[in-house]
């Protein structure tokens, strides 16, 4: 069976990476832009560094790739008291999230420096682009191949796929890398509770 979920999903992680884009749009961020960076971002890191930002299934809906578990979290599927979402992240108001109150870049403390310079990357590349426009670029399969047409649905987008899409080296033998290092995080993540 194929999955790329994981049991070391930071949410709180996720919510800087949110924050810090919705820093970067002066505060506030369109749900979907949002959504649509989030994934770029990810793919930018497994471009440079092999490893996605966030440690997340990745699927193809309608409106493009999505980061499926932080798309919970933004739209409020999830109990979100206690996982470090609301300090930085705003709950999600007409199709907008925010950046909360008082939070300020030296703040994100789960952001390596290798994560923001992947972050800022894909804001200068896409930032200016309207949502819209966004999801146009992101339904081009000249630009993103792994994605396919759910048809009304989502479907799971393999870590083989993208990394072999983006010419990493050995695409099935680093994705079960990722993969080891979630079940590594895993094992400390339930050793700390």
């Amino acid at each position: 069976m194929y999955s790329d979920a994981s049991d070391s999903y930071s949410p709180r992680k996720a919510a800087q990476v949110i924050a810090l884009l919705a820093l970067r749009a002066g505060g506030g961020l369109d749900v979907l832009k949002a959504v649509k960076l989030v994934y770029l971002a990810d793919r930018e890191s497994m471009a440079r560094h092999g490893f996605p930002i966030l440690d997340e299934l990745h699927v193809s809906m309608k409106h493009g790739p999505v980061n499926s578990t932080t798309y919970s979290h933004i739209n409020g599927e999830v109990d979100l008291d206690g996982c470090g979402w609301t300090e930085f992240v705003l709950a999600r108001e007409n199709h907008m999230v925010a950046v909360a109150e008082g939070v300020a870049e030296d703040g994100l403390d789960e952001l390596s420096e290798a994560d923001v310079d992947c972050l800022d990357a894909v804001w200068r590349r896409f930032g200016a682009m309207d949502k819209w426009k966004l999801v146009d670029w992101t339904h081009d399969r000249e630009n993103l191949p792994e994605w396919e047409d759910p048809n009304g649905s989502s479907k799971p987008i393999p870590l083989e796929r993208t990394l072999g899409y983006l010419g990493v080296a050995h695409p099935d033998d680093q994705a079960e890398t990722i993969r080891e290092y979630r079940r590594i995080d895993s094992l400390f993540a339930s050793l700390r509770r």
